[in-house]
């Protein structure tokens, strides 16, 4: 296991490119062995992939300490420290994340449609893999089993290239991953990961048209632009979580009160983390004090606007771009809305297409909130940190999908799946 682990460290190709079309050859024949491998062998695999997981649990808990030691002598932040931290438990549940993949239903060769045509050809639309798959991630080292479990699941192949500051704990979690769906008598080759930190090897991806069939980022802006930008596969892009809670004037006080600090401060470093807190100008008087007051006991800072700070003047005032940041850390910004279709201007003003989430007692509020929205997820009273592959019933993630084309949302197997055409005749000739 550990000498897995150094050498993936230590191998450096000199020709990036030239990596990538070999990985992405040997992926592409292993995608196709694993589509055809069947449901059951593709479950057997991945169970034995957490159990590995599970048994090397030691082995990747130092390896993440080694790479914790080098982000705390960095300086890094507290918020990126907990999204790059593995424990035992966080290993545990990575584990049992695979195995929750594992158990769900074969996304494959489902019947999405089915017709007959006056000429009596039947035709069917049937769900097949994407192919080969491309995963470029950042701090969050367990996102390497996830996108691996999920890629499998839906019988293709995956490529990962992991951030440098996590390089140690994906090498780890990489090499007993595969230890487990390689001694299941599955192809090693359908699970890759890019072998240095070079940078030069996203580049080699974003230019793979033609032996990539998709690429997902996982990431700060700054990358997820650079993908966009320069990438010649298709991309499922994760944008940012600029998530937000708004508490309509009809909110349950109690009820507002627990949702936000859970949206805020169970872990403000994922991105369903609710970033932006709305309140009702109708109610603010009755609603906003308690629940800074809630916040502000667990650590929380704010950037708030003129009328917000008129009710709680000691809420620090909002800076110009400060409703457009992903803080991704214990800061909130407030403001104050005229009911739901302010709050609806805000969030089409500032938001990211991710999670929005509404606290009141007021169906037909709801309703119009939700309805009125045009991002991925929209919830109503509960916590924007649900929006999460594994709380879905996915079992993990490869992301949140907040574009408008092919997936939206937690993408799970049936995300990465495509389709093809089955059309069966009785011996029909176009005339």
């Amino acid at each position: 296991m550990k000498a897995a682990v150094e050498h993936a460290m230590t191998l450096t190709p000199t020709d990036a490119e030239a990596w990538m079309r070999e990985a992405a050859a040997r992926a592409r024949a292993a995608s196709r062995a694993v589509a055809v491998a069947g449901a059951e062998a593709r479950a057997l695999g991945l169970r034995a992939a957490a159990h590995s997981l599970r048994t090397h649990t030691e082995a990747i808990v130092a390896a993440n300490a080694e790479d914790i030691a080098a982000f705390d002598a960095a300086g890094g932040t507290a918020a990126f420290r907990d999204r790059l931290l593995l424990t035992p438990a966080r290993v545990a549940a990575m584990a049992q994340g695979v195995e929750t993949v594992a158990a769900l239903p074969d996304p494959l060769g489902r019947t999405l449609a089915a017709w007959t045509r006056p000429n009596g050809l039947h035709i069917a639309r049937i769900a097949q893999p994407l192919g080969v798959v491309g995963m470029i991630y950042e701090s969050r080292p367990n996102v390497g089993a996830d996108a691996a479990a999920i890629c499998l699941k839906s019988g293709n192949a995956v490529i990962l290239r992991g951030g440098s500051d996590s390089r140690r704990s994906a090498a780890a979690i990489h090499a007993a991953f595969t230890q487990g769906w390689a001694g299941a008598g599955l192809p090693a080759d359908a699970v890759q990961t890019v072998p240095t930190a070079d940078r030069a090897y996203v580049g080699a991806m974003l230019a793979a048209s033609g032996a990539l069939d998709l690429i997902v980022p996982r990431g700060g802006k700054g990358l997820v632009r650079r993908v966009q930008a320069e990438a010649r596969v298709p991309v499922l892009a994760h944008a940012e979580g600029l998530c937000h809670t708004f508490v309509h004037a009809a909110a349950d006080l109690a009820m507002a009160r627990a949702v936000v600090v859970n949206a805020k401060m169970r872990r403000p470093g994922v991105c369903g983390a609710t970033e932006t807190l709305l309140i009702d100008r109708a109610a603010a008087a009755r609603l906003l004090p308690p629940i800074v007051t809630d916040l502000a006991a667990r650590g929380c800072r704010f950037r708030a606007d003129a009328a917000a700070r008129e009710i709680c003047p000691g809420l620090d005032p909002a800076q110009p771009g400060d409703f457009d940041t992903e803080w991704l850390d214990t800061v909130l910004n407030v403001a104050l809305v005229d009911g739901v279709a302010g709050a609806l201007v805000h969030i089409e003003a500032h938001g990211s297409s991710h999670t929005e989430a509404i606290i009141t007692e007021d169906e037909t509020a709801a309703r119009a909130f939700l309805d009125g929205l045009d991002s991925a997820v929209g919830m109503w009273n509960a916590s924007t940190q649900f929006c999460d592959g594994g709380e879905f019933g996915f079992g993990a993630e490869i992301g949140i999908a907040t574009g408008r084309i092919h997936a939206r949302g937690p993408v799970g197997p049936e995300q990465l799946t495509t389709f093809r055409y089955v059309v069966t005749g009785t011996g029909q000739v176009r005339p």
